[in-house]
């Protein structure tokens, strides 16, 4: 069917409720935290859900949501206007459709999204991943390893949409649209804006998973402190019942004290006779030899994040020492862009301090030559992690500071900021290159035999923003050109 083509009868019928109905679907337990209170008729007809003005169709119920630039109620007469037939607000509003008055209207609108589409995720396998580091390639190697085992299999996540997360009414039509294709396990991951403002309400995860926690997010959580509690808000018994958490982590150790679960723990003792490389690692676990398609010392612990939960919802270890093998390149994660060259060059999504310390770590771990490292920190956020990042770049026996994508921000501010984490007496590591394309010409020039080049920072990322314009750039792309190699 195309996107002109009028809907057949069950398709209609599916996506059309009245007011009262959709009510009647709403789970009380979700709701008992935002009372539900209905103004006007209940026997309006709701052909959908959305916070998105712009989607606004005949029928739709407008949620009216407050973010940080906007608020959705200064845009509920205009959706009036546009075929709204009833608003979800947090007050009263002077306007001539039936309104559902929510104490949370981003809460209410994950809850009655859910309702609409009939809960789509009590019929789908679906597990949620959340962390600073590590939550795309835990998803993906999750995904392969369901697939491996049978089952059709999606990944939503940073490579999938605009959004990590999406928000709720969106989150819940994906869903609802994956089960009638026949989809049985969904692997999201689950961002700490998402949790804070409640895209995942409504939502329940077979089990939810956590990676590690560390410095980023701080623009938008103001306190490390309120973005722990954002990730750990995951692992309550409002979203799931089975809870899988590294314990070499210390907020890890205290989600697993605090939480309302069942708790599985793992960590990197899980694996033995670990033997790493640039395009994979082998180790032993469970009785079985797992050889994984993705390199580096730090995706052991992602491998195990995997491994584990997927044994937790019942998927046999050979499933998932086979889907492990027979996953693909992730794009931007630990990806070798010169492989036949007599250098390595790595494209890593590596953003925050932690995650650039290990990225370097793990190139330590594949070379007895040289590790150079390029990257540069983003505009418009955490401001805070910049001189962080510098600190951990030095790690690296060269270090070139460049830019990222400074956004609406001038490039040499930030480069100057990262530059100023750095100690004077490794100053001497450090050069400035502000244009990225010569930065990582640069570090290849630089490049001996042995040596490993890490280009950190954008990982899969195709365009980069400088000063508010959208560019096409794709790091693994300019480094494959720059080396004369394909893709």
């Amino acid at each position: 069917m195309s996107a002109h083509d009028p809907p057949n009868s069950d398709q209609v019928t599916k996506h059309m409720l009245t007011l009262g109905g959709l009510l009647a679907r709403v789970d009380d337990k979700q709701s008992a935290s935002s009372t539900l209170s209905v103004e006007g008729a209940v026997s309006v007809t709701i052909t959908d859900v959305t916070s998105d003005s712009r989607a606004v169709q005949q029928g739709t119920l407008f949620c009216c949501l407050r973010g940080e630039q906007h608020d959705g109620h200064d845009f509920a007469q205009d959706a009036v206007a546009n075929g709204a037939a009833a608003l979800l607000v947090d007050r009263r509003l002077n306007l001539d459709v039936p309104q559902i008055i929510a104490s949370d209207t981003r809460q209410a609108t994950g809850i009655l999204a859910a309702a609409f589409h009939d809960h789509p995720s009590r019929d789908l396998t679906v597990v949620g991943i959340t962390g600073t580091n590590g939550k795309t390639t835990t998803a993906h190697m999750l995904g392969a390893i369901l697939t491996q085992h049978g089952q059709r299999t999606t990944v939503l996540g940073t490579l999938s949409g605009a959004r990590t997360t999406p928000e709720a009414a969106e989150l819940q039509r994906t869903l609802a649209d994956e089960r009638s294709k026949g989809t049985k396990a969904v692997v999201m991951e689950v961002s700490s804006h998402a949790l804070a403002l409640q895209r995942v309400a409504g939502m329940q995860f077979a089990a939810a998973t956590f990676t590690n926690l560390g410095h980023d997010h701080l623009d938008f959580h103001r306190t490390h402190d309120a973005y722990f509690a954002a990730k750990a808000s995951l692992f309550t018994s409002n979203y799931t019942s089975r809870a899988i958490i590294n314990r070499d982590d210390a907020f890890g150790q205290q989600i697993a004290e605090d939480c309302d679960v069942a708790v599985v723990s793992y960590g990197r003792s899980d694996a033995t006779d670990v033997a790493v490389g640039a395009t994979g690692s082998a180790f032993s676990w469970r009785g079985a030899r797992i050889w994984c398609t993705v390199g580096g010392d730090f995706n052991v612990l992602n491998a195990l994040a995997a491994a584990t939960t997927a044994a937790e919802i019942g998927i046999p270890v050979g499933d998932i020492a086979a889907g492990l093998g027979n996953l693909a390149q992730i794009p931007g994660r630990f990806e070798n862009v010169n492989a036949n060259g007599n250098f390595v060059v790595l494209v890593d999504y590596a953003h925050t301090p932690e995650a650039l310390r290990n990225v370097i770590a793990a190139a330590r771990a594949v070379t007895d030559q040289r590790v150079i490292v390029v990257f540069g920190c983003g505009g418009d956020r955490d401001a805070t992690k910049r001189p962080d990042m510098g600190a951990a770049a030095i790690s690296a026996d060269s270090v070139i500071v460049t830019s990222d994508n400074p956004r609406h921000e001038d490039p040499q501010a930030i480069i100057d900021a990262i530059v100023a984490g750095v100690a004077p007496t490794h100053l001497h590591k450090v050069a400035v290159e502000v244009d990225r394309r010569q930065a990582i010409a640069m570090a290849c020039t630089q490049a001996g035999s042995g040596d490993v080049v890490i280009i950190a920072g954008r990982g899969h990322e195709a365009v980069q923003t400088i000063a508010g314009r959208d560019i096409a750039f794709s790091d693994a792309e300019v480094a494959r050109e720059l080396l004369g190699v394909g893709s």
